[in-house]
Order: C-alpha cells, then sequence, then structure tokens
C-alpha cells in the first residue's frame, strides 16, 4: 500500500518505497522468526550463536556491534543463553571489564545442527527473487544501510576531523 502523504513527488516516491521496504522486511522476518520458534530460540539468540560458530569467541561490545544490538540487548540475551548451557562467559584477567563470550559443545552443537536448515528456509525465501534481483537487493540495501551513495555520516566526519587534528598536532 503505497503512502497517503501528499507531499512532492519525490517524498511521496521515497515514502512508499520505504513503507515496501519495511513491509516486506517485516513479513520475512516474521517468517524466518516462526522456523526459529519451531526451534526454542529467538531471533536475537540464533545470531548469537550463528556469529559465534562464524567468527569465533568475541567480547559483548564487539557482539554488539557485529549484530547491530545494543549492549543491554547483547547481555539479556548472552544471559538466557547461558542459563540453557549454549554459551559461557570468561572475564579478561589483563582487563576485567570485558567479557568474551564462547560457544558450549552444547552450543555448538545446537548451531551446527540448526544452522543448515535455517540457511535453507531463507535460501527458499529468497528464492522468490531471480538471481540476479538477489544481487541487486543486496547492493541496494547496502547502499541503504551506509546512508547512500558516497555521503559520510556526520560522526564519521566528526571523528576524521578529530583524527586530522590530532595527527596536525603531533607534527
Amino acid at each position: 500500500m503505497p503512502t497517503h502523504f501528499r507531499g512532492s513527488r519525490s517524498e511521496v516516491r521515497a515514502l512508499s518505497a520505504f513503507i515496501n521496504l519495511m513491509r516486506a522486511s517485516d513479513s520475512v522476518i516474521r517468517r524466518m522468526s516462526a522456523q526459529l520458534d519451531g526451534r526454542g530460540l529467538t531471533t536475537g539468540q540464533f545470531a548469537v550463536l550463528e556469529a559465534l560458530l562464524h567468527l569465533g569467541p568475541m567480547c559483548q561490545h564487539v557482539l554488539g556491534e557485529k549484530l547491530l544490538r545494543s549492549g543491554g540487548n547483547v547481555t539479556l540475551v548472552a544471559d538466557n543463553l547461558e542459563k540453557r548451557g549454549w554459551v559461557r562467559r570468561e572475564r579478561q584477567r589483563d582487563d576485567r571489564r570485558m567479557v568474551v563470550i564462547h560457544l558450549t559443545a552444547a552450543g555448538r552443537s545446537l548451531i551446527e545442527r540448526i544452522f543448515p536448515a535455517h540457511a535453507k528456509a531463507i535460501t527458499k525465501e529468497m528464492n522468490s527473487l531471480a538471481p540476479q534481483e538477489q544481487d541487486a537487493l543486496r547492493r541496494i540495501c547496502r547502499k541503504l544501510g551506509r546512508g547512500g551513495a558516497g555521503e559520510v555520516h556526520p560522526e564519521k566526519q566528526r571523528k576524521k576531523k578529530e583524527q586530522k587534528h590530532v595527527a596536525d598536532s603531533i607534527e
């Protein structure tokens, strides 16, 4: 359903595209979540287990960045996974603030068992698009995720300026 907003042609186009993107995303996520619910996992739990399987142990902060989740969310998900015996936390000796999350043998067994079926479900879901459409969608989503074509995010611009200022003051 397109927007009912009566703005400029570019606003109506952008809002309609955004609405379609959100509806499609919500629909796909709902179907994929149902597939995981049947296995007793939330999408957040699955994401943590999958990241640890494919990337190895990592600190909660880095895990949150990789999954685009807040520190509090990662802590809650890790708490629940730890209660079920699927991950363990290890505080670093040299920096006690750093907590590294590891898969346990039971967690590894679980994710290795369910990941292939989940990958097949995603493949089936995405097969409603032709391979070229999947490639185009990936490129478009990446571009959107980065905030536009070649634009530098204001926060990144600020950090670059600070780094240049520090570098200039050292010289």
